[in-house]
C-alpha cells in the first residue's frame, strides 16, 4: 500500500467517527436536547469530511457536504431555527453524506440523481437555488489576499475590557488534513467586530514556492468582551498544526498549549486509553487523554504473545509442583508474583481491544425511525447502557443480531396506536435497549411494551409449517423458542420488514457463534424481553477442564448448569444403549462423552461424573466424564483455521503441562449425537 492509499484510509476511518459524532448530535437535536456546542460539534463534523474528501478529489461528496454544512452555519448562527421539518432534512442529509462516504470508500458513484432531493430540501432550507454550484472545497490562495478583511469602527460604548490579540500561523499539515484558514478566520469574525491582517512576508519568489507548504499568516483582534473560550474553539480542531497564541492587548502573548484547546472527540476504533465525555463544564477549556490508532492486526498479535505468556507461566507453575518446591520459597514468591503481573498485564491488553457497544447502539435509532414510519406506529427507543465496553471482536457481530431483534419488537411485540389505546396503554411504544456486565460476561436486552408473544398462534403457526408434531405437549418456554426455528414466521404476509422466516434464526445461530446464549420472557400485554449473554472476548474462556479417558478437554463455563455423581438408581435404560438421568424428579438425556467422541478407556455409567450442561436446540444434556481436573481460564486457538472443523469440537487451547486440550463445543455435541444414535431425535428430546 503507497502512501496515499495509506493516508486515504485513514480519512475513511475518521469518517466513521465523524458519522458517528454526526448521527448523535443529530439525534440530540432531533430530541430537542441540542446546545450550541451540539450543533458546532455537528458542522464540523461535516466539514471535516468535506475537507477530506476534497483533498481526494471526491467531487460528489464535497458538493453535498458543501449543501449539508450551510444548512449547518446558518444553524449555528441563528438565522435558521430548529423545527420538525429541518430535523427531518438534517437526518436523511446525515444518511446521504453516510452513502457518499460508502460510495467513495468503494470507489464508485452514486446512482445519477440519488441525492437530488435531499439537495433540494437542504438548499430550500438555506435560500440558496437546489442547482447553484457550491462553494469550492478550498479557496484559491492567490484570490485571497487582501490586507484587511474586515475593520470595525471603534463604538462609543468600547469595553473597558483590553481587545484579544490572535496570532495565527498554519503548518502545511493543517492544509494536508482539509482544514481551510478562511473558514476559521469566519468563525472568529462571527464571534463579534474584527479586524483580520494578512501577513504575508514569508511568502517566497514564484520559483522557490513549494506548494504542500504554509506561508501565510493572519493577526487578528476581537473585542475583550469575547470568551475566550469561544476562540480556542474556533480553533479545536488545528491545534498542534498551526502557531497560535492568544492574549489580550498589553498582556505578554503566549503560545495556547494544545492540551488546553482540545475538546473531546469522537473515540477511534481501537484505542490505548479510553476517552470518557466529560460530566461537567468546569472551566474555559477542557483536558482529555491522548488516544492513538492502533492497527487491529497488531493488537491481535500482542494479545496472541501475552496468551502465550499466561501458558508458560501455568507451564512453570506445574514444573514447581512436580518439583515439590514450596510455594513459601523465593522460587514460589517469585511465580506468584509473576502470575498477579500477567493477569494485569492480561486485562491491560485486553482492554485495548475493548470499545464501548455504543458504536452499535447509534445506529438503532436511524433503524426505528425507518420501520415506525414502514408499520405507521409510534415508537420510543429508550437506550441505557450504552458506555458498557467489549471486544471489538464481539462489537462488530452484534449489529445484525440487534437489527433482527429490533425488527421483532416493532413489527410482531408493539401494537398499532388505535390497538394500544383500546388497550389503556399510551399510544407510543416503547422499546429498550441495555447493556451492562454481570459475571464477567455482557448482557444485552431488548424489551418492549407490547403485546407480548400470542404461544397459541406460535404453536399452531409451527404445527401448520411441520416444524413439531401436531401433539407435541410444550412449555411455555417451549413454545417461546419455536421462534427462533429456521423457517418460522407468524406474519400473515410477506413485506420488506418479515413474512420470510428469517431473522430469530439468524440471531440464535449468531449468539451461539460467539459463545453466548439467549432467553426469553413474555407476558401476555405486558411485552417481551430477549436476553443476551455474550463473552467479553473471544480471546480467552473460562471453562472446567475434565478428563475423559486419557485424553482432557474443556467444557465452556457459559453451559454448565452443575456437576454431580449419580447414584445408581438415578440412571435409568431408554432403549438400545441409551440412558436417561434422574435429576430432582426430572429425566435429562445421558450422553457417554468418551463413547460420543471415540477415546478409548472412559468410564462407564457406575464410576464417571456428570456434568449437567444447557445447549440452545435441545435443552439440557448430561455429559458422563472421568473426572473434572479443576476450573481455568484458558487462551483460545483456533482449530478450525489450523486443522478442519470437526463436530462438537469448538477450538483448542494448551494447558500448563504442556498438553493440548480441545475445547468443547455443547451444541455440536448434540448434533453429533443425533447423527451416531438411531432415535437420536426422539431420545434427545426427552431434555426438552
Amino acid at each position: 500500500m503507497d502512501a496515499m492509499e495509506a493516508i486515504k484510509q485513514t480519512y475513511f476511518q475518521e469518517c466513521e467517527e465523524l458519522l458517528l459524532a454526526l448521527e448523535e448530535g443529530l439525534l440530540k437535536i432531533e430530541n430537542d436536547e441540542a446546545d450550541s456546542d451540539t450543533i458546532n460539534a455537528v458542522f464540523r463534523a461535516v466539514h471535516s469530511i468535506k475537507g477530506g474528501g476534497g483533498a481526494f478529489g471526491f467531487e460528489a461528496l464535497v458538493a453535498f457536504a458543501h449543501v449539508f454544512e450551510t444548512v449547518l452555519d446558518h444553524l449555528r448562527s441563528g438565522k435558521l431555527a430548529v423545527s420538525p421539518r429541518v430535523t427531518l432534512v438534517l437526518l436523511r442529509s446525515g444518511d446521504m453524506l453516510a452513502d457518499h462516504v460508502q460510495a467513495a470508500r468503494e470507489g464508485r458513484a452514486l446512482a445519477s440523481g440519488a441525492d437530488d432531493d435531499c439537495r433540494g430540501d437542504l438548499a430550500a432550507l438555506s435560500g440558496e437555488e437546489p442547482d447553484a454550484d457550491p462553494a469550492p472545497a478550498d479557496f484559491d490562495g492567490l484570490d485571497f489576499v487582501p490586507q484587511v478583511i474586515a475593520i470595525a469602527d471603534e463604538p462609543e460604548d468600547a469595553p473597558t475590557q483590553p481587545d484579544w490579540i490572535i496570532d495565527f500561523a498554519p503548518h502545511a499539515a493543517l492544509f494536508a488534513k482539509g482544514n481551510e484558514p478562511f473558514l476559521l478566520l469566519r468563525e472568529l469574525a462571527a464571534l463579534g467586530d474584527a479586524q483580520i491582517t494578512l501577513d504575508a512576508s514569508r511568502l517566497p519568489m514564484l520559483d522557490a514556492l513549494e506548494p504542500d507548504q504554509g506561508y501565510l499568516a493572519w493577526q487578528i483582534t476581537l473585542p475583550g468582551t469575547v470568551d475566550r473560550a469561544g476562540i480556542e474553539e474556533v480553533f479545536d480542531f488545528v491545534t498542534g498544526d498551526c502557531d497560535l497564541t492568544i492574549a489580550q492587548r498589553n498582556d505578554e502573548p503566549a503560545a495556547v498549549p494544545a492540551e488546553e484547546v482540545v475538546r473531546e472527540a469522537p473515540p477511534a476504533p481501537v484505542t490505548v486509553e479510553a476517552v470518557a465525555p466529560p460530566e461537567k463544564k468546569e472551566a474555559a477549556a477542557e483536558v482529555i487523554k491522548q488516544t492513538i490508532r492502533v492497527d487491529l492486526d497488531k493488537v491481535d498479535r500482542l494479545v496472541n504473545l501475552v496468551g502465550e505468556l499466561v501458558i508458560t507461566q501455568a507451564m512453570l507453575a506445574a514444573r514447581v509442583n512436580e518439583l515439590r518446591i514450596a510455594r513459601a520459597s523465593s522460587v514460589g514468591d517469585g511465580l506468584n508474583e509473576l502470575d498477579h503481573l500477567l493477569r494485569e498485564l492480561q486485562e491491560s491488553v485486553m482492554a485495548i481491544r475493548t470499545q464501548p457497544v455504543k458504536s452499535v447502539f447509534q445506529r438503532m435509532p436511524r433503524l426505528v425511525r425507518e420501520l415506525a414510519a414502514q408499520t405507521g406506529k409510534k415508537v420510543r427507543l429508550v437506550v441505557e447502557g450504552e458506555g458498557t465496553e467489549v471486544d471489538k471482536t464481539v462489537i462488530e457481530r452484534l449489529g445484525e443480531p440487534l437489527t433482527h431483534m429490533i425488527r421483532n419488537a416493532i413489527d410482531h411485540g408493539l401494537e398499532t396506536p388505535a390497538e394500544r389505546a383500546a388497550a389503556g396503554k399510551p399510544e407510543e411504544g416503547t422499546v429498550t435497549l441495555s447493556a451492562e456486565h454481570r459475571g464477567g460476561r455482557i448482557m444485552i436486552e431488548v424489551s418492549d411494551d407490547g403485546r407480548g408473544i400470542n404461544r397459541e398462534r406460535v404453536k399452531a403457526k409451527a404445527i401448520e409449517r411441520a416444524l413439531i408434531p401436531a401433539n407435541s405437549a410444550m412449555t411455555d418456554e417451549e413454545v417461546d423458542n419455536l421462534i427462533f426455528l429456521p423457517g418460522f414466521s407468524t406474519a400473515s404476509q410477506v413485506s420488506n420488514i418479515s413474512g420470510r422466516g428469517v431473522g430469530m434464526d439468524v440471531v440464535r445461530r449468531n449468539i451461539v457463534d460467539l459463545g453466548g446464549r439467549i432467553t426469553i420472557g413474555s407476558a401476555p400485554q405486558r411485552g417481551s424481553r430477549f436476553s443476551l449473554t455474550l463473552p467479553l472476548t473471544l480471546a480467552v474462556l473460562d471453562g472446567m477442564v475434565v478428563a475423559v479417558g486419557d485424553q482432557t478437554f474443556v467444557l465452556p463455563l457459559a453451559h454448565i448448569i452443575e456437576s454431580l455423581k449419580p447414584q445408581p438408581g438415578d440412571i435409568h435404560p431408554f432403549g438400545q444403549g441409551r440412558h436417561l438421568l434422574n435429576v430432582r424428579g426430572g429425566y435429562v438425556p445421558l450422553v457417554r462423552t468418551g463413547e460420543l467422541l471415540g477415546v478409548d478407556g472412559a468410564a462407564d455409567t457406575s464410576s464417571g461424573v456428570v456434568i449437567l450442561v444447557e445447549s440452545q436446540g435441545t435443552g439440557r444434556l448430561a455429559l458422563l466424564v472421568d473426572a473434572i481436573l479443576g476450573q481455568h481460564q484458558v487462551v483460545i486457538k483456533s482449530f478450525e483455521g489450523n486443522y478442519r472443523h470437526i463436530q462438537g469440537i469448538a477450538a483448542a487451547t494448551i494447558l500448563g503441562n504442556g498438553r493440548v486440550a480441545l475445547i468443547l463445543d455443547v451444541d455440536g455435541l448434540v448434533e453429533r449425537c443425533r447423527g451416531q444414535l438411531s432415535g437420536g431425535e426422539e431420545f434427545l428430546a426427552t431434555g426438552t
